[in-house]
């Protein structure tokens, strides 16, 4: 082992470009023999151009000096797909685990999932890449995730070609070549593909949806969403705030998802059309109204232990798991249920309940829009994908599990006695809440681990359930081909008669990574034409070749950045064989080192090959666009002067007040009808600061995590007419997330102070952005209710950075 290290080493070292092209030149060697090129199957019509777009049209008639003299005119038609091309609607479900749909024998009923797989196939040995950005950067081009330039999520990125968050040109997206031969295409929900610079309304908008091919996008930018209070853009439009009480975001989603389905066959009913529902659930936060939260009262109180075992024994016996498979061990890292105390088990099993009903009523909400979709004339001739996460179940939550998500992020634990006070208000809008760990890993029964965790398949093995009432005949069947998220796309091209470009607008193209699945639809017993596969995120290493998995693992989904850089060369190696083991429960790695060393040596190649290098194991520091050097509209300014009317900023374009001294400046306008309001607003519910008039008083307050709010108010109301309030926030320093003063000033006059114990260290809050005369999202201050509007005139407010006092 130590020796094939050393030659990869030398390949690899900086300069010795022959040694990389040796080496690249090998991997091209093993691909060809790992991935042997499929057998010739049929095609819908006649394959189209390698070229899109098409040649712009020109008339081909005798033009004479007049029309007299002129052939009869003739018109550029409509672009149409091949004939027969079947509508696409794809749903993709975030954060979801193997065991955790009833269909693949979890205990919460999934009627839709259940529908889908009736009229079709479940596929029992579906992949994924273990997180998000990057398993929908597969998804939507066909390539490997760090060859659509997304190894990690897009906040995370940093400035190696597999890792800018940047879905490049050379690497053409479905429905931008479905666009192209003349589909309908439209997503909803979530995207988190979009660099994080890029998200704000002054874009650029050519790695916004619409410019990965997407004439319609209704939907939030980022990993995760308020679920109650949602940033929502249309198109490049922000969408007011919604004043129903009772809104929930997935049945908005599917309610535009309903009309522009209705839209586009009512215009053209024969134009196909592709969606794409990318719901935010069932990632944390997990908000979920109560309805759905009842009926699992009680249900979990067996604790994840039992659960795993009760799940195993149904999987078995509805054919998604072998009958001779094994349930793998409870890691060491996890507690046993029976170890916690009383209230822990309490808290634990009512996030459970909470998570089961949002898993429910996400389930119920894709029912809905699937009935509108088999109420069409051409259901029978729609190919539906119905994928149950992007990645695992979600183990972030921790050990403890967690009431505001954003606690993992800036390392802070939280306590259960303040969780336990809560927990009637776990699922409700006060809180961005996450289940504990334990609960993931039984959501991904019967597998190891969880979500980031790609050395094992608790991260990357995912449902997936395809109908085609048109072509599909062996309705309600199964299948164990082994396929990754990167062959939905050649499936998709190769069921609609198209041949994926060479050049896509003026830019050559690089080959699909996928192969199709279109082979098995009808074949349960088909030879796999995927042999392999590599994987891996903060490297947790997977890769699996022709039955093998070799698998190292590094880190712990709920744990930040190592203490120490991690050395791949020493980190320990797993081997199973999957045609045999289907659950990983076998490590022979001590029998078969052979085998493991050839499964290392083809990891390192594809590595090479697919722009994997270099290995980066960081979590926490990452998330910083400033420790990282990422693009910025904030740039090295320490000043920035915003105007009223500027609403829901997005954080990667806000300044960082994090781990600093900052002033805010606000110049307003008092009169008799101006009243309360926000001023400025930056963060959330879950952490942020915020200057607000509240009784004719100004307010600066700073939210710590939810958990610690310090206000300063001016003792008496605010004079009429102009008004300067001036907040000021001096930073202790020593270190990030350390505490600081709070001072505020109206017209130059200090009014009060306050004193901020603990500050955020590396994210403010997830469920809001930056505001100016409102605050649009989950509010700072749960004092007020959004957007809680300053009607009064607002010059202007600025942020400055103070420099520290020496």
């Amino acid at each position: 082992m130590t020796a094939s290290r050393d030659t990869h080493d030398r390949r690899l070292t900086r300069g010795r470009a022959a040694g990389l092209s040796a080496l690249v030149a090998a991997v091209a060697v093993t691909v060809c023999h790992a991935q042997p090129a499929a057998p010739p199957v049929k095609s819908v019509t006649p394959q189209p151009p390698t070229v899109l777009p098409n040649e712009d049209f020109r008339y081909t008639g005798s033009i004479g000096r007049t029309i007299a003299d002129s052939d009869p005119p003739e018109f550029p038609q409509p672009v149409r797909p091949p004939k027969g091309a079947p509508n696409i609607v794809l749903i993709l479900i975030d954060d979801a685990g193997y065991g955790q749909f009833g269909t693949y024998g979890g205990q919460i009923p999934t009627p839709a999932l259940d529908s889908v797989a009736a009229a079709g196939l479940r596929f029992t040995r579906f992949h994924t890449t273990a997180l998000c950005s990057p398993t929908r950067a597969a998804l939507l081009t066909g390539r490997n995730h760090h060859v659509a330039g997304t190894g990690v999520i897009t906040e995370a990125a940093t400035g190696y070609d597999g890792y800018t968050g940047i879905i490049g040109r050379n690497v053409g997206t479905i429905a931008e070549v479905l666009r192209q031969h003349g589909y309908a295409t439209s997503w909803f929900g979530k995207n988190h593909n979009t660099p994080d610079w890029e998200t704000s309304q002054v874009g650029p908008f050519d790695r916004w949806p619409s410019g990965l091919g997407f004439d319609y996008f209704y939907g939030f930018m980022g990993g995760d969403v308020d679920q109650w209070q949602p940033t929502l853009y249309e198109n490049h439009q922000l969408v007011p705030r919604s004043g129903d009480p009772d809104y929930i975001l997935t049945k908005d989603l599917v309610d535009k998802a309903i009309s522009w389905l209705n839209t586009t066959r009512s215009i053209d009913p024969h134009k196909p059309y592709f969606l794409y529902m990318a719901t935010g659930a069932t990632h944390a936060p997990h908000h979920v109204r109560p309805q759905f939260v009842e009926p699992w009262k009680g249900k979990f109180d067996m604790g994840w232990d039992k659960y795993r075992e009760e799940i195993f024994e149904r999987q078995k016996k509805l054919g998604v798991v072998p009958a001779d498979a094994k349930l793998t061990p409870r890691p060491p890292e996890l507690p046993a249920w029976d170890s916690l105390s009383a209230g822990q088990k309490k808290l634990f099993a009512r996030m459970m309940e909470v998570f089961a009903g949002f898993t429910a009523e996400t389930d119920y909400e894709m029912g809905r829009l699937l009935e509108v979709v088999r109420s069409l004339p051409d259901a029978d001739n729609t190919l539906v994908f119905y994928q149950v996460g992007d990645n695992g179940a979600s183990a972030e939550g921790g050990l403890v599990g967690l009431l505001n998500e954003n606690s993992f992020f800036n390392g802070v634990p939280e306590k259960l006695e303040d969780n336990l006070e809560r927990i009637d208000e776990i699922g409700g809008p006060k809180h961005f809440n996450h289940f504990p760990a334990g609960w993931a890993w039984a959501m991904n029964t019967p597998f190891q681990w969880a979500k980031q965790i790609a050395s094992h398949l608790g991260g990357v093995r995912n449902p997936l359930v395809v109908s085609w009432p048109a072509k599909i005949k062996d309705k309600g069947g199964i299948r164990s081909q082994f396929h990754h998220v990167i062959d939905i796309a050649p499936t998709i091209y190769e069921a609609a008669g198209i041949t994926f470009p060479g050049e896509l607008n003026g830019v050559a193209q690089k080959p699909l990574d996928g192969v199709s699945m279109v082979y098995a639809f009808d074949d349960a017993k088909a030879t796999g034409r995927r042999r392999s596969q590599y994987f891996e995120m903060f490297i947790n290493r997977g890769i699996y070749s022709d039955g093998w998995w070799a698998a190292s693992r590094t880190g712990i989904p709920w744990e930040g950045s190592p203490a120490k850089p991690i050395n791949p060369d020493t980190a320990t190696w797993e081997l199973y064989n999957i045609d045999q083991d289907f659950s990983q429960a076998n490590d022979l790695a001590k029998s078969n080192p052979e085998k493991l060393k050839q499964l290392q040596e083809l990891w390192w190649a594809e590595a090479a090959r697919n722009d994997v290098l270099p290995l980066d194991g960081r979590k926490i520091e990452r998330l910083s666009w400033e420790l990282q050097g990422r693009p910025s509209l904030v740039g090295h300014r320490t000043s920035f002067t915003y105007y009223k009317g500027l609403l829901a900023l997005p954080a990667g374009s806000t300044p960082s007040l994090l781990n600093k001294s900052f002033s805010i400046t606000s110049d307003i306008h008092v009169t008799d009808t101006s009243g309360d309001g926000v001023v400025m607003a930056m963060g959330g519910l879950d952490g942020g600061y915020g200057v607000y008039i509240k009784g004719g008083k100004a307010v600066f307050v700073g939210n710590f995590l939810g958990r610690e709010l310090t206000r300063v108010t001016s003792p008496s109301a605010l004079p009429k007419g102009k008004v300067t309030i001036k907040a000021e926030f001096a930073y202790d320093g020593g270190g990030l997330g350390k505490g600081g003063t709070m001072t505020l000033s109206v017209n130059g006059q200090q009014v009060g102070t306050g004193r901020m114990e603990h500050t955020h260290a590396i994210t403010l809050g997830l469920g809001g952005a930056l505001d100016i005369g409102a605050d649009t999202g989950a509010q700072v201050d749960p004092q007020y209710e959004p957007p809680f509007e300053y009607k009064g005139d607002i010059d202007f407010v600025t942020i400055d950075f103070v420099a520290p006092k020496k």
